[in-house]
């Protein structure tokens, strides 16, 4: 018999054990937390489009207590306010002072990018920092030894026009080596290895329904559900350049229909249904999301970049400026193409993670459901 789907109250309540866990709140107020996280989407969109000319960034605290802020350029201030939002109520807090506006910022992201590349001695990370209104870029540790913060901030500063701060990455960064959330097995062609990776979200074209998992997965792929039972997986295709990194597969017996199941949590073997999703656009800085990998199992922490820059050459050559990434300290190779969520709500699908030189987890980034493929859409 097949699992019972848990509840969308359920999801949130295992979600919400995790964030009562990490910042030291009640259950109840954990989910009060992330309800408005999900609830506030429009208000906290309608208030970006109206200080438009002014917005540094806008972020999510939880500490002291749950707020929005919103980061403006200039001196004159503005009240904070309090939004009613059907029964909870949203603190909104307006710091102002800062050096550059969101959209200088991504302007430079945009079109500088290959610049900075060009002037550092290895292709550093990038994004937007909401909580300084400046550009972030995160270098070697040898590129500060040699030239130091400040001076390294400047020279940078100069190419991309706008404010830089410096951040180091000691250690590596690479690609993260029937439902969602579930183990998927596979090897390349003509290798006898078998590599691990894990399904995202299942999706549809309006005639078929699939699964996805990441472009750097191998193309044959075996779905292996919570009995351990095995589906072989047809490649309908991979895309997995600049802003996407993402497969689709199908069942070899197409029959009956996939449902929009995902695993949280493979330990209590309750899927959840996926309900909705959340664009990138409308995902914040200090979201509290979750991901499943099969290597990692099911962890909750912070969005800390949402137009992020991953180094190197992961996207087939450079990434473009559209990542999100997540701060650790859970993530592993094999969690690739896991499924990133909130509750019921879809975010993304998990490429990458950025390790330090102990190998512990500094941050993951994962393609949001806005870059699915033409043609196809989240089942829900």
């Amino acid at each position: 018999m097949a699992a019972i789907p848990e509840a969308p109250v359920e999801a949130l309540a295992r979600d919400g054990a995790l964030y009562a866990a990490q910042y030291g709140v009640t259950l109840v107020e954990a989910m009060r937390r992330l309800r408005l996280q999900q609830e506030s989407v429009a208000a906290v969109d309608a208030l970006a489009l109206a200080h438009a000319d002014r917005l540094a960034g806008i972020f999510i605290e939880h500490v002291p207590d749950y707020r929005v802020v919103l980061l403006l350029t200039g001196i004159p201030p503005i009240p904070d306010e309090r939004i009613a939002i059907a029964d909870l109520t949203l603190t909104v807090e307006y710091r102002t002072g800062a050096p550059a506006t969101r959209a200088a910022v991504l302007a430079a992201l945009s079109t500088r990018a290959g610049d900075i590349r060009a002037a550092m001695s290895y292709p550093p990370g990038m994004g937007a920092n909401p909580r300084s209104g400046m550009l972030v870029v995160v270098v070697r540790s040898g590129e500060i030894a040699s030239e130091g913060a400040a001076a390294l901030a400047t020279r940078l500063g100069a190419i991309a026009g706008v404010p830089v701060e410096i951040r180091s990455a000691a250690g590596v960064d690479s690609n993260s080596a029937i439902e969602g959330g579930s183990r998927l097995l596979g090897s390349n062609a003509g290798e006898k290895r078998r590599f691990l990776c894990t399904s995202g979200f299942v999706v549809t074209d309006g005639a078929r329904t699939a699964i996805t998992t990441a472009a750097h997965c191998p193309d044959e792929m075996r779905h292996i559900d919570a009995t351990g039972g095995a589906t072989p997986l047809r490649m309908i295709g991979a895309w997995g350049a600049r802003y996407q990194d993402v497969q689709i597969h199908e069942p070899l017996d197409p029959a009956p229909p996939l449902e929009p199941l995902f695993r949280a949590d493979a330990v209590d073997g309750h899927p959840r249904r996926l309900t909705s999703w959340r664009n990138r656009a409308s995902t914040r800085v200090g979201d509290y999301v979750c991901h499943r990998g099969e290597r990692t199992g099911y962890s909750c922490a912070e969005v800390e970049f949402v137009d992020y820059v991953p180094p190197g050459d992961l996207c087939a050559g450079a990434c473009d400026p559209v990542w999100v990434a997540v701060k650790g300290p859970t993530c592993r190779g094999g969690d690739s193409g896991g499924p990133v969520f909130s509750g019921t709500v879809a975010f993304g699908i998990v490429k990458g993670s950025s390790y330090t030189t102990d190998g512990t987890c500094r941050r993951y980034y994962y393609m949001s459901t806005d870059y699915l493929p033409a043609g196809w859409t989240l089942l829900h």
